[in-house]
């Protein structure tokens, strides 16, 4: 058969690229639809909340010292975990090899607080008086039992890395509600104490296989909160908007040979560059709250890059639009000396995220926003090294933990849930990680099981193939 004329000349790449050319359309087609949905989103339920602000604690806090009250455990001190309520459960390397798996009672008092008398410890003071307010769910259980792949099932719905994070499937279900900032923003604080301090990587707001536009842009604190977006020396606006013109119209011209959405979202993202360089300058800008705003958010919150200070932006970034924050704050991991450890780490983030709650409120924000306490993981009832009635650590435990949860369609002053007299086993009503992941969308009016992404022949999706909606915290 003869070669048609105009094929050639044509060299393989060129024929490769002008082949894909349809499917590049289909994809960038589906890829708009996406941003359509910011003026009329893929809503499948109707939405109670407009956005997420995420406060997650890195290093999993101990739900023993904080939220899952276990008076009798005092007299089990210093006595073996029996091998009934552990069940030849694993154990991480850190505490494998002990001869023994003493018992360690919190040695914080606990108080109920609220009309439903709900317990929170001491070290809460802040968050307890909220209790009418916030819903505690005593039994999220995971099947990760280290840091790095619990943050990332938490984070992606899958503990091996690749896949998009929660803020990104959002950012690509539902579009942007402003024109000036990302759909999906991330910040990390240090803790003010001496602390272990997990690292975290940046995939935990990243886009997996969705397309770039759709990862979330890390704040930082400093004098370029957005890395690289000022302008360097010598360069005006009125040359950077020159600049990018030229820049886009040869992105154009490669979109035209290969059809590659990934070239449209490069456009977009310089666009989106350029508006923030008007609109990130003011949004971190605190010295224009009022003197009332820090006395809220406490002493630290006049430091950039604390726990306190992110928790005003969060507020601040939810007012200007953003969907999804994503806060992290690191340094939970106590292996020794937790009370010390958590004391410290309950200073830094008691009494901001407390106020964000109730800044929100005030302004009549909550009943829109869905605000989400917790770490990847929780913290065993033994004791990890050298037991004393003050001192103790306590190592990773996936089976049963606490979180928080207040705002938009959450029951407030509830508990979810229950663990056994030893804070070792979910006993009633037990919430997986997909499970809470696909109740925070189905708040965000999205059906999780209809939100998917076709990568490799498969369609995913966060919760994967799991999932159910914990009707029971939603009022």
């Amino acid at each position: 058969m003869p070669i048609h004329p105009p094929l050639a000349n044509c060299s393989r790449r060129l024929f490769l690229g002008d082949a894909t050319a349809c499917l590049g359309a289909s994809a960038l087609a589906t890829l708009l639809s996406g941003d359509l949905r910011s003026a009329s989103p893929l809503m499948h339920l109707t939405a109670k909340a407009k956005r997420v602000i995420w406060l997650t604690q890195a290093g999993a806090p101990s739900q023993l010292e904080l939220m899952d009250y276990k008076p009798n455990l005092l007299a089990h001190f210093d006595k073996d975990l029996p091998e009934s309520v552990r069940g030849g459960q694993r154990l991480t390397g850190m505490t494998s090899g002990q001869k023994r798996f003493p018992v360690a009672p919190s040695r914080f008092r606990f108080q109920q607080h609220g009309q439903a008398g709900v317990w929170f410890s001491e070290l809460l003071p802040h968050t307890a008086k909220l209790a009418d307010d916030i819903c505690v769910v005593r039994s999220l259980h995971t099947e990760a039992i280290n840091h790095d792949p619990a943050m990332t099932l938490l984070q992606t719905g899958h503990q091996i890395s690749g896949r998009p994070s929660f803020g990104a499937w959002v950012a690509y279900g539902l579009g942007s509600m402003n024109h000036e900032l990302p759909t999906f923003v991330a910040m990390i604080s240090r803790p003010s104490g001496p602390t272990n301090a997990q690292p975290l990587h940046e995939r935990m707001w990243g886009a997996g296989f969705l397309p770039s536009k759709f990862q979330g842009v890390r704040l930082s604190s400093g004098k370029d909160p957005v890395l690289f977006l000022s302008n360097p020396g010598g360069i005006n606006p009125a040359r950077r908007r020159a600049m990018l013109d030229d820049i886009s119209a040869l992105n154009r011209l490669k979109f035209n040979d290969y059809q590659d959405p990934e070239t449209i979202a490069r456009i977009d993202q310089y666009e989106m560059a350029f508006r923030m360089q008007a609109a990130v300058p003011e949004l971190a800008d605190l010295s224009r709250e009022p003197e009332s705003t820090f006395q809220a958010y406490g002493p630290e919150s006049k430091k950039p890059g604390t726990y306190a200070a992110n928790c005003i932006l969060a507020r601040r970034l939810a007012e200007r639009g953003v969907r999804f924050i994503q806060l992290y704050h690191r340094g939970w991991d106590q292996h020794n000396s937790l009370p010390s450890g958590i004391s410290s780490q309950c200073y830094d983030t008691d009494q901001p995220s407390a106020a964000l709650v109730s800044d929100l409120k005030q302004r009549g924000m909550l009943e829109d926003t869905l605000v989400i306490w917790g770490g990847e993981f929780g913290r065993t009832v033994y004791s990890q090294g050298t037991l004393t009635r003050d001192n103790y650590g306590r190592d990773h435990h996936p089976r049963c933990y606490s979180i928080l949860l207040a705002g938009a369609g959450i029951c407030g002053g509830h508990t979810h849930g229950e663990t056994d007299d030893f804070s070792y086993n979910i006993v009633r009503d037990g919430v997986h990680i997909h499970d809470l992941n696909a109740t925070a969308m189905h708040l965000l009016g999205i059906d999780h099981t209809r939100l998917t992404f076709r990568y490799q022949g498969r369609d995913y999706r966060l919760t994967d193939v799991d999932g159910q909606i914990v009707n029971s915290i939603l009022s």
